[in-house]
């Protein structure tokens, strides 16, 4: 990626992320509101490997009760989504919290999903590609693919597709993508 897409991106995440908490602070008001009403707890911070395998606190609204073991969510029975949840994960109203981590330079709005630290298959195969030389997104070209952390080898390659052909146009692509999915299920 050129370093002028490079801080374009960067200034575009800024900016994105900022309209993105003013919009939505309403509806995350709520949403904090009855995360709290379903757990107590309606923030969820779990580590997540950021770029060059720097550890940051991934925010997002509780999906699921408060003893669920932190592992990634494929493997998580869905008997452990709480009633809130659910929808939240539908509409993917869980991540909007993220947008304070692409403000405070933790993430991208657009790159490959941040893995968890003790996912070491995901890792090594990620490492070989050097995927964490960019930052982690909210969404990606995985996402839009459709490939998750089930298949590690496979999201690698996606996440280093990316990568290679990343560019201010791709960054607009993917984000466009993901809100006409979003909208659509």
């Amino acid at each position: 990626m050129k370093s002028v897409d490079k801080k374009l991106i960067r200034l575009f995440d800024i900016v994105f992320s900022l309209m993105g908490i003013v919009f939505f602070l309403p509806l995350m008001s709520v949403i904090f509101f009855l995360c709290w009403l379903d757990t107590g707890s309606p923030i969820f911070s779990q580590p997540r490997l950021g770029k060059n395998k720097i550890v940051f606190n991934l925010l997002k609204f509780r999906t699921m009760g408060l003893a669920t073991i932190s592992r990634p969510t494929h493997q998580i029975s869905k008997q452990h989504i709480t009633y809130v949840g659910s929808y939240l994960r539908k509409y993917k109203l869980d991540e909007l919290p993220q947008f304070f981590n692409v403000l405070r330079g933790e993430m991208s709005l657009v790159g490959p999903r941040p893995g968890l630290p003790g996912d070491k298959e995901l890792t090594v195969e990620r490492d070989k590609l050097n995927v964490f030389e960019v930052l982690p997104g909210m969404t990606g070209l995985s996402q839009i693919c459709k490939i998750d952390m089930s298949s590690p080898e496979k999201l690698a390659i996606t996440d280093k597709v990316f990568i290679d052909t990343c560019n201010i146009f791709q960054y607009f692509k993917i984000l466009w993508l993901t809100i006409y999915k979003n909208i659509r299920s």
